[in-house]
C-alpha cells in the first residue's frame, strides 16, 4: 500500500509539476525570460476581461440581461 502512495506522490510531484520546475530552472537562468511567461498571462487575462465586459455591454444595451431576483433558478428555490 506504501507504494502506491508513493507512485501517486511521485506523478504529483515529478510528472504533473515538471512545466514549473522547468520554469523555475529558467528563472535562474534568465528572469526576463521567465518573467515573460507571467507577463503573457497577465496580457491573455486584460483581453478576456475586456471581451467579457464588452459582451455584457452588448447584452445591457440590447435588454437581453434578466435582472429579476429570479433570474438563475438557484436564487428562486427556496423562496415561496
Amino acid at each position: 500500500m506504501k507504494e502506491f502512495f508513493e507512485g501517486i506522490g511521485y506523478f504529483f510531484e515529478e510528472i504533473l509539476m515538471m512545466p514549473f520546475s522547468a520554469l523555475a530552472e529558467l528563472e535562474r537562468e534568465s528572469w526576463w525570460l521567465a518573467n515573460t511567461v507571467s507577463w503573457l498571462c497577465i496580457l491573455i487575462l486584460i483581453v478576456a476581461l475586456g471581451y467579457w465586459i464588452k459582451q455584457l455591454r452588448i447584452f445591457e444595451a440590447n435588454g437581453e440581461e434578466d435582472k429579476s431576483q429570479t433570474a438563475h433558478s438557484f436564487l428562486g428555490k427556496n423562496q415561496q
